[in-house]
């Protein structure tokens, strides 16, 4: 059963240290503002009425009452600070107490995690849904299923099915059926992730997560001080040091990719295991989604960092202040996961079994354009990373 604290947004600043007097200091100051982020997203969340049960009685009055909001709003506010908080901790870890820090960062991990794929099916079909409108020139295909707070809720049937282009041929005739094939399945994993992502925010897994991160919002466990034992002496424990390190993993990673065939903008090779039957995923794309998490790691130590220099306050946007190289390259990433996701989504409801060819036909257009849009991801990226850094005012 979760403990009852005091409410620790009495005691958790609303700046960020401008000049701290130590490295320590600095970030625990930027975890203890991602931890009221979180606190005011859960109370947004509850008072939403997304879930009654989504708040332990630890956080219940961990945050100042706020303006009723969004399901949509509340999770993607609950995941951006979870997901602060666990790079920080990765990057970080040497600064902080070593089983806390391993303890908790798995934990935000799947929170994040948990809460990411309700989004991640839903821009998954509206963008293979578009996708199949501008290929075959039809009338709008419909759009995707709104999902209710119940998650047994029967959905509305899709809208009338677009009609033929006299110049598009076997494409139109399998479209209307593609997308509702894809309507059908893309759907219903959205929809077991929203009844996944209630239990979750139900659960006793959460209201754990959620008590620790009302005692960081008060009190940052720090490595103790004392004697150094040889590992951990060897190992950089500055606050600029660690993020550097880093940098260097970001820059290692995106020195072992293909920036040369990126340069680019028609990789036919990419698109040979793409189109075979094989339904493993994409060789090719492991690297750059690595590359994705470094780059991500790397902006939040960045904002540790910028904190340190500038004292932002809690609520100032950390894009605002951030590198515009390092944005624009990982919009660009942002853009090659989310088009080989749904690549090997079209892929997937291509291998339905007794669809008829059309459909199978129009399944193949879709998935080679996707993956076309992959290569126009790495090409942009390669494009952007070659760029002096520029910092916005």
């Amino acid at each position: 059963m979760a403990q009852r604290h005091l409410d620790p947004t009495d005691r958790a600043p609303a700046k960020a240290v401008a000049h701290p007097a130590s490295d320590t200091d600095a970030l625990a100051s930027y975890l203890r503002a991602q931890a009221t982020e979180f606190l005011r997203a859960l109370r947004r969340h509850r008072e939403s009425g997304a879930s009654p049960n989504g708040a332990s009685p630890a956080t219940r009055s961990a945050a100042p009452p706020v303006p009723p909001t969004t399901h949509v709003d509340t999770a993607r506010a609950l995941r951006r600070a979870a997901r602060r908080l666990s790079g920080t901790l990765h990057t970080f870890q040497p600064l902080l107490d070593a089983d806390w820090a391993e303890g908790m960062r798995p934990e935000l991990a799947w929170l994040s995690g948990t809460l990411a794929m309700e989004h991640a099916y839903a821009s998954r079909l509206d963008r293979l849904l578009q996708a199949l409108h501008r290929l075959s020139g039809s009338s709008p295909l419909p759009s995707p299923r709104p999902v209710s707070g119940s998650a047994g809720a029967a959905a509305p049937p899709p809208t009338t099915p677009p009609t033929a282009h006299p110049d598009r041929g076997n494409l139109t005739v399998g479209a209307a059926k593609a997308g509702a094939l894809l309507d059908r399945q893309l759907t219903l994993a959205r929809t077991r992730a929203h009844s996944t992502a209630l239990q979750a925010l139900g659960s006793s897994r959460f209201h754990a997560v959620a008590d620790k991160v009302a005692l960081l919002a008060s009190e940052v466990p720090l490595r103790t001080t004392g004697p150094l034992t040889a590992p951990a002496a060897a190992t950089p424990t500055g606050l600029r040091p660690l993020a550097t390190a880093a940098e260097d993993r970001l820059t290692d990673a995106v020195a072992a990719l293909p920036l040369v065939t990126a340069g680019s903008p028609y990789n036919a090779q990419a698109l040979v295991h793409g189109l075979s039957p094989d339904p493993s995923p994409h060789p090719q794309d492991a690297p750059w989604h690595q590359v994705r998490l470094l780059l991500r790691l790397h902006r939040y130590a960045l904002e540790v960092l910028t904190g340190e220099a500038t004292g932002h306050t809690a609520d100032t946007d950390p894009d605002d202040c951030a590198d515009v190289r390092l944005l624009a390259a990982g919009e660009a990433l942002d853009l090659h996961r989310d088009a080989s996701e749904a690549a090997a989504a079209a892929a997937q409801a291509a291998r339905t079994p007794r669809i008829a060819p059309a459909t199978a036909y129009a399944l193949g257009v879709l998935h080679a354009d996707q993956r076309h849009e992959v290569e126009a991801a790495r090409y942009a990226f390669q494009h952007s990373w070659h760029k002096e850094p520029i910092r916005l005012p």
